[in-house]
């Protein structure tokens, strides 16, 4: 299948949309990772442990940036710490927008990635939400439809809230 992509070129509003997407996943996991303890990585309050999840979604970028290159590769990374996780996950993250921004050439459909490993991550960035209020953390809540977020915008430093909610 990859063979019969390789050679297809996505529109550049293709790549756009789903380079705003992850900037929306970037927005999302630093407002769910920010503000914990370190010792939230191992809450084990439901299922799997914060640590873990964000490891995984750190996997994630790493596949499908592999995948856009041409050489899909899945790994199961051993979490690390709280701090050591986020700062991976992020770079991986921006890793894969900054190959889409490049113009390379993709050798996967974008389309696969959107619901593939990057819904897969939102998903997870849910989950990150609901074990902070679990765990007695919870993430302040906030109107995203009008949060400033903008393709490019991958990286741990994300603007602040625009309307959080409970806010006039």
């Amino acid at each position: 299948m990859l063979l019969l992509y390789i050679g297809c070129m996505e529109t550049t509003a293709d790549i756009s949309m789903v380079r705003h997407a992850l900037a929306a996943l970037a927005y999302r996991a630093q407002r769910a990772v920010e503000n914990v303890a370190p010792e939230f990585a191992t809450f084990a309050g439901a299922g799997n442990q914060p640590g873990r999840i964000l490891a995984h979604m750190g996997d994630l970028m790493d596949w499908a940036l592999s995948m856009v290159e041409g050489h899909p590769a899945w790994r199961n990374s051993t979490p690390q710490t709280w701090a050591d996780e986020q700062t991976r996950f992020f770079h991986a993250l921006t890793a894969f927008d900054q190959y889409l921004a490049a113009g390379k050439p993709l050798h996967a459909p974008l389309e696969r990635l959107l619901q593939g490993p990057i819904a897969d991550a939102l998903t997870h960035v849910g989950q990150l939400a609901m074990l902070r209020r679990l765990a007695g953390c919870p993430a302040h809540g906030e109107n995203f439809y009008v949060a400033e977020i903008h393709a490019g915008q991958t990286t741990a430093e994300q603007p602040a809230p625009v309307k959080p909610f409970g806010s006039a």
